[in-house]
């Protein structure tokens, strides 16, 4: 076992927190300083703390290597310049179908009553928004555009739930918007007086005699040194080429974590009201992702470096519970280009199992979870040529283009009869002969789309020559991200990390990713960061109204 396995270890045990000698304090301390860290350091810092952020890296995690989209809704000013109504209402008749029991009922109806609000937040520490919608439906837009369907909100099935909106309110700036939400959130922290260690690894928290979560445990390069310089290279290296090689990703990664072992120093800090694992999910620790999820160990793991579980397990070796640790959400998109998602999805029998319209997560889903991992792509001439203009230059981003084409020219097996199409990619020619004619059927009008499929995201597949694209989970030519979406179980008032028994760890929050919330069960774009939000500041206010209240009670002693 190695040791980032064995890591975190067993709390470190004290009799009385004013016994130890800290190197270090603040009313909240806060371990991880991504998207849920800084919003809860800001929401705290504004309320009167003192807060210390404690980060491995530099600061940012997944949400500044994100596309910045936060879902918000329920009539925010950009969906109005954008000539868009919505309600809280609806926004809850919508994410009841994707969220499930993540959470309850209660508290993803305060999650959308308080969407505006959390918008109107981040714009006040800098971020900016806009209300441009693009003209068709797509995985991501481009710099023209900042509003969208990030979800499934428009699909037949949904829309007739919920009245649909576009609610993924992208940062304003040109690039993937991650940094552009981050950075200026990150600069309003420092600003207001929050203090950054970077280079700084909590390894474990420290435990008085009552249970109580009093600090935490350090180990940080001291700034300015070689070895600090080091590793803050070779960690942007290690997240810079991951995507394109992540055996390389890994060799460097495990450079990193040399470094951190040989040259890091210990400090005890203590947090005088509460400390809050926000370090990001666990998708980039193999032997977690073994135990909890290992259906989806062949996708692509998203996120940073950091998403390795240190913040789920420093909370589990404390007692608490752990949840919804299998749910991992695999990003299968087939749109851009359109032309794809006009055509059927088959499994290795040769049969349709979901509507191609979906949302990539949904599709993805479906395709693991259903299916074997299993995802064949079923064009014809006409949309083969379709999607090579759809995803010419300028049209989209190069993330989305250079897999599509690459699929496209070395992916797609071609049958002149849909005989020799079963021959070559090896599916039952009755079955996908059956497919194809209840297909052609519905996209002519003659009956309904037996999955619910949009009318224009029909297209007659009745001639050929035919073309199969092989999409599967394992594809190497189409890699399928992955990121987890369990972790630590919380109470919905507060964020306080909950034992097995539902009971509250006194001193210990979680949030982000590092914990459950409402993007626990189904992921929708801007989800995560949206929930990030909520739940970062949740803990940030609920330690503030602590430490009011003993203030008050010294008082009234007095």
């Amino acid at each position: 076992m190695t040791a980032m396995e064995q890591h975190p270890n067993a709390p470190l045990r004290v009799a009385d927190a004013r016994q130890v000698k800290w190197d270090d304090s603040a009313d909240l301390l806060v371990v991880g300083f991504g998207g849920s860290g800084v919003c809860a350091a800001l929401e705290a810092r504004g309320q009167g703390l003192s807060v210390l952020a404690l980060e491995r890296f530099a600061g940012g995690g997944a949400t500044a290597r994100s596309g910045g989209v936060v879902y918000a809704g329920g009539g925010t000013p950009q969906q109005a310049d954008a000539g868009v109504e919505d309600s809280p209402q609806a926004m809850f008749d919508y994410l009841q179908q994707e969220v499930g029991d993540a959470v309850s009922a209660e508290a993803l109806r305060e999650f959308c009553e308080r969407s505006r609000d959390h918008l109107a937040w981040l714009e006040r520490q800098g971020a900016a928004f806009e209300g441009s919608v693009p003209p068709v439906k797509t995985s991501y837009p481009s710099d023209q555009y900042y509003l969208y369907y990030s979800g499934n909100e428009t699909v037949p099935s949904f829309a007739s739930q919920a009245k649909p909106a576009p609610r993924g309110h992208r940062a304003l700036g040109s690039g993937m918007s991650g940094r552009n939400l981050y950075a200026p959130l990150k600069a309003s922290a420092l600003r207001q007086g929050v203090r950054l260690r970077t280079r700084c690894e909590v390894r474990r928290l420290v435990v008085d005699g009552s249970g109580r979560v009093v600090g935490v445990e350090a180990w940080q390069l001291p700034a300015g040194s070689r070895a600090a310089k080091r590793h803050a290279r070779l960690a942007r290296w290690t997240d810079a080429v991951h995507p394109y090689a992540p055996a390389l990703a890994e060799r460097l990664r495990r450079k990193v974590r040399v470094l951190e072992l040989e040259h890091a120093e210990r400090r005890l800090i203590r947090a005088g009201h509460g400390v809050l694992l926000s370090a990001g999910g666990f998708v980039f620790n193999r032997a977690m992702v073994t135990v909890h999820a290992p259906r989806y160990l062949d996708g692509l793991p998203l996120g940073t470096s950091g998403c390795d579980g240190s913040g789920i397990r420093l909370g589990h070796s404390s007692g608490g519970a752990m949840d919804r640790m299998e749910k991992v959400s695999a990003w299968r998109f087939i749109n851009p280009p359109l032309a794809w998602a006009r055509g059927v999805v088959v499994n290795a029998a040769g049969q349709r199992y979901c509507n191609e319209e979906v949302y990539g997560a949904k599709l993805g889903h479906a395709m693991v979870e259903e299916q074997g991992g299993r995802a064949i792509l079923i064009i014809n001439r006409a949309l083969f040529k379709e999607a090579l203009v759809q995803i010419g230059p300028g049209k989209v981003w190069s993330f989305q283009r250079l897999p599509a084409l690459l699929n496209l020219l070395f992916n797609a097996r071609r049958g002149n009869t849909l005989s020799q199409l079963a021959e070559r990619t090896g599916l039952p020619r009755a079955a996908l002969e059956q497919t194809l004619v209840a297909y052609n059927a519905a996209a002519r009008g003659e009956r309904e789309d037996a999955w619910g499929k949009s009318r224009g995201f029909l297209a007659s597949l009745e001639r050929g020559p035919w073309y199969a694209l092989d999409l599967s989970f394992d594809s190497k030519l189409y890699p399928c991200p992955v990121i987890t979406l369990g972790g630590l179980r919380v109470c919905e008032q507060s964020g306080q990390v909950l034992d097995d028994a539902s009971q509250p760890i006194p001193g210990l929050y979680s949030a982000g990713r590092n914990a459950v919330g409402v993007a626990s069960n189904f992921y929708v774009s801007g989800l995560s960061l949206a929930d990030c939000v909520h739940s970062g500041r949740r803990v940030g206010a609920h330690v503030a109204s602590l430490v009011r209240a003993a203030q008050a009670a010294q008082g009234a002693q007095r």
